[in-house]
């Protein structure tokens, strides 16, 4: 019996897809099992791409669709020859879900739970991922990803808190706690009050083991108070926040539908940086979203200096089907690559300045594969040597080559 998995998408679709080889292969059928993504119709389009090359490649292999695709895109896929069956994200994490009692897709909207991953580490990865909340509530104007997800839920802390025991007592030296909508974290949960500030700081209390603990995205406007206070006292918890800003302009917000307005990403990193000199800001930016024009545009390009944003993850705008966004006026296909080049070309300068305000200093860094390391801010460092991947150790910063440190 073998499982292979192609995963498409998220971190936690990385995650799931190592914790649903247990389930998938339980019935002895040698699978591959393609975990989508359904973020954008471009995701959809490489993975029906991707499962028409495995079919001619591997005609013996029973092909088994999951993910966000399978919830948002069903009909497409069910009609796929090449797939047998589907799997609903609401169950792939479960034994059920890959048997005949298995209800596929659209229970995932019904789920009242969030399924723990319990699995020590992600192959290939140094740092180990470990999702306390999956679904989302909120119903962003270009977003599918509720529809594939269902509502918002949260890992109970006891689970989290032996998750990270467990990986810690693996060797694991850094943990990142990721999830759908992450600031949404607890308030599912009848324990009360709950929050991702009081997650964070259970786990630093229970796991003293643990060296690194860090965040994946998070919506800054909903971030709270015991967050903030954990980031200004407690040193494991790293200084890097990745936002989900999306846009820099007030109005395009609203049109997106998003919870916060310029001023509040602006302040909140203003405290943050007040409580966290050190910290690092990452971000996420939509360029060429429907009716934005280019004074709208240039508030966003505005918006990675005033912000002080050093990592960005840039999106060209691109329609989802049956999302609100998809029916309003499109910017054009040439303004949207312009857009996102420059918004790119401004992430690059921001970056370069920040690994020359480096140089000179030394730093912490857990070494991964290929003689690389992360530095806590969760700038690449490049080694001198070959080291072992979870090793940290502290080194001098020589040089910088435009996209990571040199350590001397």
């Amino acid at each position: 019996m073998s499982v292979e998995t192609l995963t498409f998408g998220c971190r936690l679709n990385i995650v799931e897809s190592e914790a649903l080889r247990v389930h998938a292969g339980a019935d002895g059928r040698d699978r591959i099992v393609v975990n989508t993504c359904a973020v954008t119709a471009e995701a959809g389009r490489q993975a029906r791409k991707a499962i028409r090359r495995i079919a001619r490649e591997r005609p013996e292999a029973e092909i088994v669709v999951t993910g966000c695709g399978a919830e948002v895109e069903t009909a497409a896929y069910a009609a796929m020859p090449e797939v047998a069956r589907l799997v609903g994200n609401g169950e792939k994490l479960r034994p059920e879900g890959w048997s005949s009692a298995g209800s596929g897709p659209g229970a995932v909207m019904l789920s009242r739970a969030a399924d723990p991953t319990r699995i020590a580490a992600v192959a290939g990865h140094t740092r180990a991922f470990v999702p306390v909340q999956n679904g989302c509530d909120h119903r962003c104007t270009f977003c599918v990803i509720p529809f594939g997800r269902g509502p918002s839920r949260s890992v109970p802390v006891a689970e989290v808190i032996a998750q990270v025991e467990t990986i810690v007592a693996h060797g694991g030296r850094e943990v990142v706690l990721t999830g759908v909508d992450l600031t949404a974290y607890g308030r599912d949960l009848p324990d009360a009050p709950l929050s991702l500030g009081i997650l964070v700081r259970a786990i630093l209390r229970a796991v003293p083991d643990l060296a690194r603990l860090r965040l994946s995205s998070i919506d800054s406007v909903e971030a709270d108070g015991a967050l903030l206070e954990a980031l200004a006292e407690e040193e494991r918890l790293m200084p890097h926040l990745h936002l989900s800003l999306q846009a820099g302009d007030d109005l395009i917000l609203k049109r997106m539908k998003r919870r916060h307005a310029r001023a509040d990403a602006i302040r909140f990193c203003e405290t943050a940086r007040r409580l966290r000199p050190d910290i690092v800001f990452g971000a996420d930016l939509i360029a060429g979203f429907p009716t934005e024009t280019e004074a709208q545009f240039a508030r966003s390009l505005d918006l990675v200096a005033e912000c002080g944003l050093t990592h960005l993850h840039v999106f060209p705008y691109s329609p989802r089907p049956e999302t609100p966004a998809a029916r309003m006026p499109p910017v054009a296909q040439g303004v949207i690559r312009e857009r996102a080049a420059r918004l790119r070309e401004a992430g690059a300068q921001a970056l370069l300045r920040h690994l020359e305000g480096q140089v000179g200093r030394d730093l912490t860094v857990l070494a991964e594969r290929g003689g690389t390391g992360r530095a806590a801010d969760f700038t690449p460092v490049r080694l001198a040597a070959e080291m072992e991947p979870g090793t940290m150790l502290t080194v001098a910063i020589a040089a910088h080559d435009g996209a990571r440190l040199i350590a001397a």
